[in-house]
């Protein structure tokens, strides 16, 4: 089970961290990821780190103002968004994966129930 939190209504250059909890069967989880769902747009990768949280990964948006990164004692995954645009308004996903594979690409398992991301001017 993966429980998402942090979202919020945040002015343009706010930064912002989500958090994302797993519990259950997490010794299956080979990754974590986060996506993106904007208003009238298709779901979108946004990040992933390995689920020793050694290995991270950036869809090209996101490097620099995005930093994904796992809190091994609590299996919980943070995403901190810093310099928020308001193209960064959608609602975000979590998502675990059982797969080795191209984080990008490869079947996510389990998803967390999104939270939303408002950014205003």
């Amino acid at each position: 089970q993966l429980q998402a939190s942090g979202g919020g209504l945040v002015q343009a250059g706010d930064s912002l961290r989500l958090s994302c909890a797993a519990s259950g069967r997490t010794f299956s989880l080979r990754a974590m990821g986060w996506f993106r769902q904007g208003p009238g747009k298709e779901r979108e990768f946004v990040a992933a780190v390995s689920w020793s949280g050694i290995s991270t990964y950036y869809a090209d948006f996101a490097k620099g103002r995005f930093t994904i990164s796992k809190d091994n004692a609590k299996d919980t995954v943070h995403l901190q968004i810093d310099s928020l645009k308001l193209e960064d308004t959608a609602v975000y996903y979590c998502a675990g994966t059982r797969t080795v594979g191209i984080v990008t690409i490869i079947p996510y398992d389990y998803w967390g129930q999104g939270t939303q991301v408002t950014v205003s001017s």
